[in-house]
């Protein structure tokens, strides 16, 4: 309590003076020590920052890094440590201990100097703190190559609070780097009571704000979001409404602890029924909502399935009510399994080959616990992005008036869509560091095989339609195609299928979409259960033991390529034995277990039959390989891109005319007021 009268005190203040706190330092006494290295650290060693500079797309190993020669080498920086052993967040703050360092240089109390220098017209930022007791307060900055340098420090001893304040240029910050501070006790306990960053303007209204959560069947999170969302004064005083858009069968409103979430949230809850129209449809509803009944000045999409750093939602809505120009600001992924590591940093669209993935010089899976911000270097770059996922993602309801709702993709490439579109029309997107949420990560998921795998391949394709600026969308025809073999070499015949539907269903043109976005989700459900590769069952003993009539040639089950022309071999072999009929044996019993992790196309495709594990490790199902399926599938699957690739103009031109249309209030309100008893969706 007296932690948030100082804080609030030292708001006033700076508002007086005509200073607006954009960021505040975040201490939490209840913090777990998984999260806390995410927070704030000790810092034992001092040097220089990681040498190593990886290809995008690669995973972060946070223990080495890639050398010149090639070969793995030990980090060598700042060693962030345990924060026991050097000081203790407390009721008052953060107590350093005696002859220790702790940093707060960290993601998400360093504050992102770059992008503000970037994406704003201000040419510094203020720090002001409250400290007490015996040390040194130490101001560091980053460049985008991540060296450190020394930028400002201040001495204190006396046992009285005192403000130190700070004013930090933003203008060496055009590529990349972060301020931070540094606390280091002399040979008595040294205390931060607050800290903030603020900018000096005439702009001090706080926008207001809409938050559409999109729910399915996930009762106990949303209804912890809501409780949340309830319990934070700052938010509140911001907040406009609450759209929760209910699309799934296990009703928001029936958790025994909703009528507790409603009862602190009052008037600005709303929860709306609908069927399920997926991501796009929930949150098409939500930004239709904020945007064209309510006034709030932004709309926040949250997922139904994340834990939010809440203080991020008032630093995103300061970054959007500051930036030069109506912005997207969204919130960075970590895994909420794994919670210090870093999902992703930034994404976006590569043009020749039309797909999502980091930006270039960032990694997907950081971990912070193991590597911090200010010794790992390809942090420090700032990074541009063409969208931002739908997990958190702040929305000016300008720009929803502007350029319309999500097209109707019901999932996947909705967000990324919406992103290009924006951008195309002049409003950017920033994921901006230290504005995050936790969720459940990718790896844990396989939805290019399930029912998902439709609107994979059908968003993407229509997404290159709309924006590709390559003939023929680059590499895409082709890497999908590519994708068709590689199921049905694995015996995914399910998934073939669905691709090749998303491909006739696109060529039949684009006035379907909010047809399909109703009924195709049930249809695809049907369809699947004709296939092997998609019965699921719980229990490996459900099915009969796994035999073959023959041992392995040399004792080994499974033989995985190691070389390019390995892979061709195995690309030919497999490709003949697709046309041989299959052992006799192989129809009754299975011919091994295959786990998740080995379930690659090269290894697949050596047997007749096998149990293949679900990537969540719940299911299991039977694959088995038939000749006839085979090579319907591969015929189709090569008639289907012949069409995409010669009728590739005309089907763009089609997509690109029907875009406002397809993604305006008034489509979309036709497909909300469609009766219940029409619809279809995931139970």
């Amino acid at each position: 309590m007296a932690e948030s009268t100082v804080e609030a005190r030292s708001a006033d203040l700076e508002r007086e003076a005509g200073y607006r706190v954009v960021q505040r330092t975040i201490m939490r006494v209840d913090q777990e020590l998984d999260i806390r290295p995410l927070y704030v650290g000790g810092i034992s060693t001092i040097g220089g920052t990681s040498e190593g500079a990886r290809q995008s797309g690669q995973y972060a190993d946070d223990d080495t890094t890639i050398s010149k020669k090639g070969k793995d080498t030990k980090e060598v920086g700042d060693a962030a440590e345990a924060i026991g052993g050097f000081g203790r967040i407390t009721e008052v703050g953060a107590v350093v201990l005696p002859e220790r360092r702790m940093t707060f240089g960290t993601y998400f109390n360093a504050f992102p100097a770059s992008y503000w220098r970037r994406w704003s017209d201000f040419t510094s930022v203020r720090l002001t703190m409250r400290v007490s007791g015996h040390g040194t307060v130490i101001v560091n900055r980053s460049t985008s190559k991540g060296h450190v340098l020394r930028q400002d420090a201040r001495t204190l001893a006396s046992d009285s609070t005192q403000t130190f304040v700070f004013d930090l240029s933003l203008k060496p910050f055009i590529d990349g780097g972060w301020y931070w501070f540094d606390l280091e006790a002399a040979d008595l306990p040294f205390t931060l009571v607050s800290a903030d960053w603020s900018i000096r303007t005439d702009r001090q209204r706080q926008g207001t704000l809409s938050i559409g959560i999109t729910t399915v069947d996930r009762q106990e999170f949303c209804v912890d979001q809501l409780l949340n969302l309830g319990d934070q004064p700052d938010v509140l005083e911001l907040l406009e409404k609450i759209y929760v858009i209910d699309q799934g069968t296990s009703r928001v409103r029936d958790h025994e602890r909703y009528a507790e979430a409603a009862g602190k949230l009052g008037d600005k809850l709303r929860v709306i029924e609908q069927a399920n129209l997926g991501g796009s449809g929930g949150f098409s509803r939500a930004m239709d909502e904020a945007a064209n009944h309510g006034s709030a000045d932004y709309v926040l999409l949250l997922d139904d399935d994340v834990v939010c750093e809440l203080e991020g939602i008032t630093r995103a809505i300061a970054f959007a009510d500051l930036a030069k120009r109506p912005t997207i600001v969204g919130g960075h992924m970590f895994s909420l399994y794994d919670r210090s590591v870093l999902h992703t940093y930034g994404e976006q669209v590569a043009r020749y080959r039309w797909f999502w993935g980091p930006a270039p010089n960032t990694y997907h899976g950081h971990n912070f616990a193991r590597k911090p911000l200010r010794s790992t270097k390809w942090l420090h770059r700032r990074v541009d992005v063409d969208y931002n996922g739908w997990w958190m993602c702040l929305v000016p309801t300008a720009v929803i008036r502007e350029i319309g709702l999500s097209a109707p993709m019901f999932i996947k490439w909705d967000d990324a869509e919406f992103g290009l579109r924006a951008g195309q029309a002049g409003y950017p997107t920033v994921s901006l560091p230290g504005v995050a949420v936790w969720h459940v990560p990718w790896h844990e998921k396989d939805d290019t095989i399930d029912w998902q795998a439709y609107f994979h391949r059908r968003n993407r394709i229509i997404a290159a339609l709309l924006y590709s600026p390559y003939p023929h969308g680059g590499r895409l025809i082709w890497e999908s195609y590519q994708t068709q073999v590689k199921h049905l070499l694995c015996m995914q015949y399910g998934p073939a299928e669905m691709g090749i539907l998303a491909i006739e269903d696109i060529l039949d043109g684009p006035d379907r979409m909010h047809r399909d976005l109703i009924s195709r989700f049930g249809e695809l459900r049907a369809m699947r259960q004709t296939f092997d590769d998609s019965i699921l069952k719980p229990d490996l003993d459900e099915f009969p033991t796994p035999r073959r009539k023959r041992p392995p040639r040399r004792g080994k089950l499974m033989v995985t390529p190691k070389t390019r022309a390995g892979r061709v071999k195995a690309l030919v072999t497999g490709s003949i034995r697709q046309t041989l009929p299959p052992r006799a044996l192989s129809r009754s019993h299975p011919e091994a277990n295959v786990s998740h992790a080995d379930s690659k196309w090269f290894t697949l495709a050596q047997f007749d039959s096998a149990l293949v594990s679900s990537a969540d490790g719940t299911s299991t199902a039977w694959y088995k390989r038939r000749p006839d399926q085979f090579r319907e599938l591969m015929s189709r699957s090569s008639v289907a891109h012949t069409r995409l690739y010669k009728e590739w103009d005309r089907i763009a031109k089609e997509y690109q005319e029907a875009l406002h249309d397809l993604s305006s209030p008034k489509a979309w309100r036709e497909t909300f007021d469609t009766p219940l008893q029409d619809r279809s969706g995931p139970s």
